[in-house]
């Protein structure tokens, strides 16, 4: 087998969603500044992202960075985002289907669908009765349908992805995807169904070229956790160690550069360290910033809505 060649950021062009905040956010910043091109589908922008397009979409920028509105739960809206990639930049070489929810209480295992609250949402997939759980629309179903919009253009296109011609899709998964979560079993099972749908696309790279990885983070410093305080009654301030974004942003790079990870690799992100997650026999997360300190707090709360009354009937 022919020895890999380090992948080049330079002139190529990344499609992340859930680039308006966050770990994507971290990851888009940092392929601008090795100048790579950037697309972010996400439902909005903040403030820093804004800016960071802003900085980067005039059409003589060089990189450049757009932003095209996505609901991820949308299969059209997701065809559309690569097309305007590629009516943007001509072609893609990096895909990043990051946009993800934390068990959010308007996609949340314990308040059935139907509930008053499941309806309290800001994703274009309700959690209604009608047939969706949003949860798993944006954790699994995306990232999966990314994946398959990517390869159908690859595999299409011309020059037609190759081993000479490499492609990259960088998933992101969790810690939770390798432990149980009773707080949170929507999230910890699209984590797990995602780093095993990583671990078998991992034949494409040495057949096709395309390699697909994932990272695994532990507790991050993100609006996932900072702007939903009943998340952040699990963390104990004093004891417990947030993981930065910016180091899960330099290990999904590591991903799409290093010629030592193969395809179907996840890698394990805490504090101040990566490690590969075995598919077989791995001992599971430890070190700093993998875990909370009060995880009872939301278990006691998913208990409580379960001894209501009525609890999972639908209203008539």
């Amino acid at each position: 087998m022919a020895e890999k060649a380090p992948f080049s950021l330079s002139g190529k062009t990344a499609i992340i969603t859930g680039g308006g905040s966050g770990i994507n956010f971290s990851f888009a910043k940092l392929l601008l500044e090795h100048n790579c091109n950037v697309v972010i589908g996400d439902l909005t922008l903040r403030p820093e992202a804004q800016a960071l397009v802003d900085a980067h979409s005039s059409a003589t920028s060089s990189p450049r960075a757009i932003f095209v509105r996505t609901d991820v739960t949308k299969w059209p809206e997701l065809d559309a985002l690569f097309t305007a990639a590629e009516s943007c930049f001509q072609t893609f070489d990096i895909v990043c289907p990051g946009a993800g929810v934390f068990e959010p209480h308007w996609s949340n295992f314990w308040i059935p669908p139907g509930a008053p609250a499941s309806r309290d949402r800001v994703s274009g997939s309700a959690d209604d009765g009608t047939g969706h759980y949003a949860s798993l629309d944006i954790n699994l179903v995306h990232p999966i349908r990314c994946t398959q919009l990517a390869l159908a253009r690859w595999l299409n296109g011309e020059p037609k992805v190759s081993p000479a011609n490499p492609k990259r899709v960088v998933h992101v998964s969790s810690v939770a995807g390798q432990v149980p979560g009773f707080s949170q079993p929507l999230y910890t099972a699209t984590k797990h169904a995602l780093s095993g749908f990583i671990r078998s696309l991992g034949l494409l790279e040495s057949e096709m070229g395309i390699r697909v990885n994932g990272v695994a983070p532990g507790i991050i410093r993100t609006p996932l956790w900072t702007d939903h305080p009943e998340k952040l009654i699990m963390l104990d301030q004093e004891r417990d160690e947030w993981v930065e974004p910016e180091e899960v942003a330099a290990a999904m790079l590591e991903c799409v550069q290093s010629v030592d990870i193969g395809g179907g690799i996840v890698l394990e992100v805490g504090k101040g360290f990566t490690r590969e997650v075995k598919s077989f026999n791995d001992p599971g997360p430890s070190g700093r910033g993998m875990q909370v300190s009060h995880r009872e707090v939301l278990q006691q709360e998913a208990l409580t809505w379960l001894r209501e009354d009525g609890w999972g009937i639908s209203p008539t």
